[in-house]
């Protein structure tokens, strides 16, 4: 199944759904399920650190601690 026609579906499932319950966007809206996403991090702005000082902002490569500590199962 294309992408589209899987946009497709979900979009007349959502319209269903929010004509059986009676909700419009503006009642979504309301309950805060368009919240705006987070801002971009400032250029140069650490977005990752370790206990012992190492940082990356997320630009370029991952560094190779933090794929040591991905690989270990941490999150980042």
């Amino acid at each position: 199944m294309s992408i589209e026609i899987e946009r497709t579906e979900a979009l007349t499932w959502i319209r269903i759904q929010m004509a059986q319950h009676g909700l419009t966007l503006a009642d979504l809206q309301a309950a805060g399920r368009f919240a705006e996403p987070p801002p971009e991090p400032l250029p140069g702005a650490v977005g990752y650190r370790t206990a012992h000082g190492q940082s990356w902002d997320g630009c370029g490569a991952m560094p190779e601690w933090l794929q040591r500590a991905i690989h270990a199962g941490q999150t980042v």
